[in-house]
């Protein structure tokens, strides 16, 4: 019996693909990304041989769209983005007006009206939150304060995305475009842009006040049956059913429907496990985007317009990167922190193919223009790495630069130093990063009245510490000045409580030949990392995870009926690495 294959086969071909691919790439040292865009090359309809169905693999991309969206507003934090709202939330705003206006200038030159070129612009000034993620987890930069200002930066950028993408359909309709000819003319954009709000305060309304209450309320319920599969079923039959009733009932998309399902499911005290569940269908579903994505590249169009191929990709790596980092420094960061957050926003991913995919549908822009976008977003992606690379270059050749980092970063050492006229220090503990870790260990020192000096790389954390009577000093504990101010010479202890093995690593060198004898104290998430550290003759090294899975053997021996003091040794002996 004969049936109709095509949805079958183009899941398998895509999926397929995407598996080899993906995994192709990564053994080169690339994201998997890369590989998911050129399986969808490969089975698309520029591509000799097999040819997936464009409008089958169109709608999967539809629930990929959904779920990726989904997925940023379960994961959405206000209290991430408010810790560095300082610098994330007017850097992103700026850097989109800026890379806009930049690219829909660049775009005007080539000829194109202004609807275009904007959207054209728009669509390059955001970063790809998947690369960005990657890439910090990779380079262990998650939990760094570098890391945090890059991805809060991508949060504000991911909310405005979302606010254009509601108001880009009536931007098109004012305008009059070749899907709406007939559309109003400016004069109507600031009515129809009234009426869109209109709707989506609506939507907000009833899905944050009614939401909050019902879903949580169901999900909680769900969870009591004790069945995995109920949950997960309500989790997907949730995020799906606010996008299409977004979409059906407001005139919203979907995108910004399946955004506010999972704010609505954060809110509730069973979002990591509602993100557990959904995670796998998450997974493939955007990997099936990224390839129906990679089927609408046109791989002609880097022969046929090599040159605005280049122009488009140096906006993207080169003209965003400096945006970002004149824009870093001028908030009163430090080089080290305009170049990490510049290398991690210089690619364009998911959002620009959605925004790209709309304004296409709606007319506002051209296929070619759609391709130029693509052929940035996967050569930006690829190069990427190289671009991490070339930071920690700068950022090195920096170090010894002195009069360049004290013009570019607009301070000088007396207004880094904790305030002068203080006694000075002997016998004392160097904390180096006032996060949770730092702070904790602070805090006991304090208790035991212990003398300790702070090194912190956020000027806010330094200026509340210093409120709280905590000696601290802003700046990069790797460079020598800096670290001079802490008086290590006369100190008896170095801990280094921030993540990041690369600084880590340079504080310690730094550190001996400042004072030899100086005890150190370093905390690290890799066992590769801890036996180099401990062969550098560190006096003690801590491995998170490690001394987490100790601290609950040692719950487990004694309740066990243990006594304290033979959990103690037993414990031990595991960390000593006795078996």
């Amino acid at each position: 019996m004969l049936h109709d294959t095509a949805l079958i086969a183009t899941i398998t071909a895509g999926l397929g693909l995407a598996f080899l691919l993906g995994l192709a790439v990564t053994r080169i040292g690339l994201p998997p990304i890369v590989g998911y865009l050129l399986a969808g090359v490969l089975v698309g309809p520029h591509s000799p041989g097999f040819t997936a169905d464009t409008a089958i693999a169109t709608q999967l991309a539809e629930i990929g769209v959904i779920m990726l969206m989904f997925g940023v507003g379960l994961h959405f934090s206000l209290a991430d983005l408010l810790s560095v709202k300082r610098v994330a939330i007017p850097g992103a705003i700026g850097r989109i007006a800026i890379v806009t206006a930049f690219g829909g200038w660049v775009a005007s030159l080539w000829g194109w009206p202004l609807g275009e070129a904007l959207v054209f612009g728009l669509s390059l000034s955001v970063a790809s939150t998947v690369v960005l993620m990657r890439a910090l987890e990779q380079r262990g930069g998650l939990d760094s304060f570098d890391g945090r200002i890059a991805i809060g930066w991508l949060v504000v950028e991911d909310l405005v995305m979302v606010l254009a993408l509601v108001l880009l359909p009536a931007f098109a309709a004012s305008m009059g475009t070749a899907a709406d000819p007939a559309g109003g003319s400016g004069g109507n954009l600031l009515l129809t842009l009234a009426i869109t709000l209109g709707k989506v305060a609506a939507f907000f309304a009833l899905v944050l006040i009614a939401g909050r209450r019902i879903v949580p309320w169901m999900l909680e319920h769900v969870a009591h049956t004790g069945s995995r599969e109920l949950f997960t079923l309500a989790v997907l039959a949730t995020a799906l059913g606010i996008a299409l009733g977004s979409a059906v009932l407001f005139g919203v998309s979907v995108a910004l429907g399946a955004f506010f399902a999972g704010v609505v499911i954060n809110g509730s005290d069973l979002s990591h496990q509602a993100g557990a569940e959904a995670l796998p269908l998450q997974d493939a579903f955007a990997v099936l985007f990224f390839v129906s994505v990679g089927m609408l590249f046109d791989p002609g169009i880097l022969v046929r317009e090599p040159l605005a191929v280049l122009g488009t990709l140096g906006i993207v790596m080169i003209g965003k990167s400096l945006v970002v980092i004149a824009i870093v420094l001028l908030l009163g960061y430090r080089i080290r922190s305009s170049l990490t957050v510049a290398a991690s926003l210089s690619q364009i991913g998911e959002f620009s193919f959605i925004l790209a995919g709309l304004a296409v549908t709606l007319g506002l822009l051209s296929e070619e223009g759609r391709d130029l976008i693509l052929a940035a977003a996967i050569l930006s992606i690829t190069l990427n790495p190289l671009m991490f690379g070339l930071a920690g270059k700068l950022e090195r050749w920096t170090k010894n630069q002195p009069r360049l980092i004290e013009t570019m970063e607009r301070t000088t050492e007396m207004s880094i130093a904790f305030p002068p006229g203080e006694e000075p220090l002997m016998g004392h503990a160097i904390i180096v990063g006032f996060g949770r870790v730092g702070r904790t260990i602070a805090e006991t020192l304090t208790t035991q009245k212990m003398q300790f000096v702070v090194i912190e790389s956020d000027r806010a954390v330094v200026k509340a510490a210093r409120k709280a009577g905590v000696r601290a000093v802003w700046g990069d504990a790797t460079r020598r000045p800096i670290f001079a101010l802490a008086s290590p010479e006369s100190a008896r202890l170095l801990i280094l409580a921030a993540p990041g093995a690369y600084q880590s690593r340079q504080v310690l060198e730094l550190s001996r030949r400042v004072n030899p004898s100086l005890d150190t104290v370093v905390r690290t998430h890799s066992g590769a990392e801890q036996a180099y550290l401990d062969a550098m003759g560190v006096g003690r090294t801590v491995l998170g995870e490690r001394e987490t899975a100790l601290a609950m053997s040692h719950y487990a021996l004694v309740s066990l009926g243990h006594s304290d003091d033979q959990a103690d040794a037993a414990v031990e002996w595991a960390r000593e690495g006795v078996t």
